[in-house]
């Protein structure tokens, strides 16, 4: 018997109205602006109303670097939220809303799949509630400002060659890397870009607010550029961040959905892990932390890129502190990493295996240095062996972490009790665990890449090419060399290399390019060949996606 596609099985389910969803939560309809019947927004002041009630537990979804063999992090994040609720246990997922760029590129949409979906996934992977839309508005809103006052006489007297706001859109573009203009006399001419939307300082700043106030404060802090006296140039002295905060008023708020089982599923904020901070919004989290017993929710990528960026940078800024880590693998994924190909992953490969591993047990290693307890999480497959398993248990075990088989693909919440269990025997066994920074926010921002790099990635030393010093320096000199830093860097490897798989040794990392992201509060180094705008592969996805006899096909 074949198997039904991700579209077929969310068809399929049977949902219920999002209003019935928010009333478990203990909200009523009038906490909600709602999008047609099965989403909603959630009022920003219901949390103002729940902020004395106890946190529940915080349970981070993570992964192994990523392989073309899958993973499964953020269905893992949905049949865990699943498997908690047949326990008996108040669970609501938490996870980032999918960019259009992936979508229409190579990797598809990003519900989850099998049956551990968040629904309704065509929505959700598509326009969903139009907070994309909403950043990608506000950003150019600002751009194209900005550029009117250069055209309208420049009374700041900004230095056009100092502008490092681009533009962007949610899709991938390479022929938007690099564009000249105000050509043909139709303003300043001058060279700037496009990033992806999720790359978008506005992105982040979403994200990272605690509520309209916050948002207000961090637009109004955007550095634009300089004058030509060395002035920085923000958003607040364009006055443009009114504007852009009326654009923002609805996205902020946090979107209700729900699973293919009806628990609730809390979906905001898009960032990408590799060039951005990788993690739904701090608005989102903390609604889930009050509204359920335990909020799952996810990082991108690996654990090198959004796992680091959620405690460094996430938790730094919230006042977070998770109760346990869920570290997401698959065997078939490992054997990848330990040069099995592609089309052979289906066969027993125990060398294969034993040197694949060693990914695993580097992002382990970091895990643990956090201080959360992890978890290990295998997404199972059919061919996968049971001397596989017992080899994979045996080297997680010397690390002190446990393996739990899940199996929510195939049998949703069902087949996330094991691990749900484990969850709930590590998170309810101890007090809160001691939790640690890579680094501290006073160290100087190479020290802080430096940590990043030795630490997490395993890299022998950093090489900063001559416009990432000018930066730092030009940085520091402003002061803000307070800030976390979040690293651009490839999602295929540990290293800046994506062609480095399992667990590299003996390479440097290379900082290309650093940034400030003074609203949103970070250093962005930009490591390696990293683009802030994709490109598309030689057969994207928007290929085979259709319209057919008005039902969506080929989006996952």
């Amino acid at each position: 018997m074949g198997y039904k596609s991700d579209i077929e099985i969310a068809r399929e389910a049977t949902m219920i109205p999002i209003t019935e969803v928010a009333a478990g939560l203990g909200l009523t309809a009038d906490d909600l602006d709602p999008y047609g019947k099965y989403k909603a927004k959630i009022h920003l002041d219901v949390f103002d109303r729940l902020k004395d009630r106890p946190d529940g537990k915080l349970v981070l979804c993570t992964a192994i670097t990523p392989t073309p063999a899958g993973e499964g992090k953020t269905t893992t994040n949905v049949g865990l939220s699943m498997g908690l609720n047949k326990i008996g246990k108040k669970a609501v997922c938490t996870l980032r809303e999918p960019s259009l760029g992936p979508c229409f590129g190579i990797k598809g949409g990003a519900a989850g799949g099998g049956y551990a979906q968040v629904v309704p996934m065509e929505d959700i992977n598509l326009h969903f509630t139009g907070d994309i839309h909403a950043i990608t508005t506000a950003h150019n809103l600002c751009a194209a400002v900005l550029d009117n006052h250069l055209f309208q006489g420049n009374e700041l007297d900004i230095d056009p060659d100092t502008i490092s706001w681009p533009r962007v859109v949610d899709l991938n573009d390479r022929a938007l890397r690099q564009i000249t203009i105000g050509q043909g006399g139709e303003g300043v001419e001058r060279k700037t870009r496009f990033d992806i939307t999720v790359a978008s300082e506005v992105m982040a700043i979403l994200c990272l607010a605690t509520d309209i106030d916050d948002l207000k404060a961090r637009l109004d802090r955007i550095i634009l550029g300089t004058t030509r006296s060395g002035k920085p140039v923000t958003a607040k002295d364009i006055k443009v961040s009114g504007s852009m905060a009326v654009l923002l008023k609805d996205a902020l708020m946090p979107n209700l959905v729900q699973t293919l089982e009806n628990t609730p599923a809390i979906l905001h904020g898009g960032p990408f892990a590799n060039i951005a901070h990788g993690c739904n919004s701090v608005q989102a989290t903390r609604m889930a932390l009050k509204l359920g017993e335990y909020c799952i929710t996810e990082a991108g990528f690996g654990a090198d890129l959004g796992a680091e960026k959620f405690f460094d940078i996430k938790c730094r800024y919230a006042g977070l502190v998770p109760d346990c880590i869920v570290l997401v693998a698959t065997i078939r994924a490992l054997k990848m990493h330990g040069g099995t190909p592609l089309a052979d992953l289906k066969k027993e490969n125990l060398e294969s295996l034993g040197i694949g591993i060693q990914n695993l047990e580097k992002h382990l290693e970091n895990m643990q240095l956090f201080g959360p307890p992890v978890v290990v999480a295998i997404n199972k497959f059919p061919d996968d062996t049971d001397a596989e398993v017992e080899l994979l248990r045996a080297r997680v075990a010397a690390m002190g972490a446990n393996v739990v088989l899940s199996d929510v693909w195939a049998a949703g919440g069902e087949g996330g009790v094991e691990l749900a269990k484990e969850v709930v025997r590590v998170c309810e066994g101890q007090a809160k665990p001691p939790f640690r920074y890579v680094y501290e926010l006073d160290e100087p921002i190479t020290q802080k890449i430096e940590k990043i790099a030795d630490t997490i990635y395993g890299a022998d030393g950093v090489d900063y090419e001559p416009a990432a010093v000018e930066a730092i320096k030009r940085y520091t000199d402003l002061g803000y060399s307070g800030l976390p830093v979040c690293m651009a860097k490839t999602q295929s490897s540990l290293s800046d290399d994506k062609t480095k798989i399992g667990r590299p040794t003996g390479w440097r990392l290379t900082v290309r390019e650093v940034r400030l992201s003074a609203g949103s509060g970070m250093i962005v180094a930009v490591c390696g060949k990293m683009m802030t705008m994709p490109g598309l592969p030689k057969h994207p996805a928007a290929e085979t996606i259709d319209l057919v006899d008005g039902e969506i096909v080929g989006l996952f």
